[in-house]
């Protein structure tokens, strides 16, 4: 049983909270081991691994003279290394002092060490981020699978209609007569897909044991509900996956772009739904909301959505995908998010789509809440797409986050020396106050975006 899948579609504050700080602590963990392990490797001690923030509940000290802790505050955690200048004090500036009358224990502080273990240190927590996020995707893929080639009738999914012309096992070759693209040609594939004829029925060259026949089959892309869009209009009216949309405004519908241009034409106006569900129908009304899309060629565009995604009449048969493509498929999901974070970062700055699309701790712990109520895949996926964004962030270069100490690095190098105490004091106490800023900014978008 998926434990996850208990959690109620809406979820308490409790368990939106637990969700929250499950999924932020993974991360945190995963950022700041990826700091101390690469530490370690280059010979830098770490006094302190803490997870959390403020008073410690727990704590042990490894061989190593390392203190892991975990503190009340699950927010954030830090790795203090030997000499760090943003845990310090009196204490620590005389151990800097006998540290540095020993070149063999002025090497293993984070000052002491060679340019090249400091800068590798620091970015390797969000390295880290990104390395998670790519193996959860690559597991995920492994798990579920890429389509076979051909396109072949897996399962067939629950519709309110009876003859569904189509059978578990059917190859299919040709819709309508146009031959189908090889799955393995994602984008020839999908133009081929979104192409299909708005007819009620279809007609299928299908293979079935052996023999090549041509079949009447039910529309290929139903109205049919796979997932429903966390904090979505969908998820506000009680939409379900699984559930079938059979009538806009009292209107019939077969396909599922007949309701997206339901969606998009009305502007926002609330429309009322007939929805079946497990043999029975059930009505709702829901409200479009607008969103910022992006596009296959790049930028974003504005339109009205409910918050679900489509598929087919049937899941698709599939196989699983070999070790490397596995990995080349998550590497492929991390970029994209990248992409995609940086083109919407562009375009708010410059005012082409709406600031409200940077969400703060509270619309996180919302959509933590809400993937956890639909499974622990979506709740693990969740968490790779949380991780790349954290990784991304980090790698910003403001002072203060990971990126503003490799600019630091980066002039040391370039310089030959590091900048002064004083400028570093400037620029982390600026670099802290941008970041406080947007936090806030973030926060007041939960608050008050629609």
């Amino acid at each position: 049983m998926d434990i996850f899948a208990l959690i109620p579609q809406f979820g308490g504050l409790i368990w939106t909270i637990a969700a929250f700080v499950l999924a932020l602590s993974v991360i945190v963990a995963i950022h700041e081991y990826g700091h101390y392990i690469v530490g370690r490797w280059s010979g830098i001690h770490a006094d302190v691994f803490s997870l959390g923030f403020g008073p410690v509940l727990w704590s042990r000290m490894d061989k190593r003279g390392t203190r892991w802790q975990v503190a009340a505050l699950p927010f954030g955690g830090f790795v203090k290394f030997a000499g760090d200048a943003n845990a310090a004090s009196g204490k620590d500036e005389a151990a800097m002092a006998e540290a540095e009358a020993d070149p063999e224990r002025l090497r293993a502080t984070m000052h002491g060490a060679p340019l090249w273990a400091r800068a590798a240190t620091v970015a390797a927590g969000p390295v880290f981020n990104f390395v998670l996020s790519i193996i959860v995707f690559a597991l995920v893929l492994m798990s579920s699978g890429v389509s076979r080639d051909p396109l072949t009738v897996g399962e067939l999914r629950p519709l309110p209609v009876t003859d569904r012309g189509l059978k578990i096992g059917d190859e299919l070759l040709a819709i309508e007569g146009a031959r189908i693209p090889s799955t393995e040609d994602s984008v020839a594939y999908a133009d081929f897909i979104d192409a299909v004829p708005e007819k009620a029925r279809l007609d299928y060259t299908v293979r079935r044991n052996g023999d090549e026949r041509t079949v009447s089959g039910v529309y290929l892309l139903p109205p049919y509900v796979s997932a429903v869009s966390p904090q979505s209009a969908a998820m506000g009216a009680g939409l379900e996956a699984g559930d079938v949309i059979v009538a806009v405004d009292g209107a019939p519908i077969f396909a599922f772009n007949q309701l997206k241009t339901a969606v998009e034409g009305g502007e926002g106006a609330t429309l009322a739904l007939r929805i079946w569900r497990d043999g029975e129908e059930l009505d709702v009304s829901l409200t479009p909301k607008r969103v910022d899309e992006p596009r296959p060629e790049g930028g974003f565009a504005t339109q009205w959505r409910i918050g679900i995604a489509g598929g087919l009449a049937f899941d698709a048969a599939t196989e699983t995908p070999g070790f490397g493509e596995a990995v080349w498929g998550g590497v492929r999901q991390t970029g994209r998010i990248i992409e995609g974070s940086l083109s919407g970062l562009g375009h708010m700055i410059t005012g082409a789509i709406s600031t409200c699309n940077l969400s703060g701790p509270i619309g996180i712990a919302q959509t933590s809440g809400a993937m956890a109520s639909q499974g622990a895949q979506s709740f693990i996926w969740f968490i790779a797409v949380l991780s790349t964004a954290v990784g991304l962030l980090n790698l910003f270069p403001v002072p203060a986050l990971d990126g503003g100490h490799l600019v630091f690095y980066a002039y040391e190098a370039v310089s030959g020396k590091p900048p002064s105490d004083r400028a570093l004091r400037v620029l982390m106490t600026a670099g802290l106050a941008m970041v406080l800023t947007l936090m806030v900014f973030a926060l007041g978008n939960d608050l008050f975006c629609p």
